[in-house]
């Protein structure tokens, strides 16, 4: 393979990934905004709450 072909294909590949990345963030985007829209407003619950502190239950 010559030069040319060998840069002309190096850049075929960089377009692809160059596109293939801005559909990737476009489509993240846009499943973010449905998440957003369909899910509920309020901060998620913990998943595991701690105990309450040994110092404040003696106190009471």
């Amino acid at each position: 393979m010559s030069l040319g072909a060998v840069g002309a294909f190096l850049l075929v590949l960089i377009v692809v990934f160059v596109i293939g990345n801005l559909w990737f963030h476009f489509v993240e985007s846009l499943l973010e905004r449905i998440k957003h829209l369909l899910t509920s407003r309020r901060d998620p619950p913990a998943w595991h709450p701690l105990p309450p502190d040994e110092e404040k239950s003696r106190d009471e």
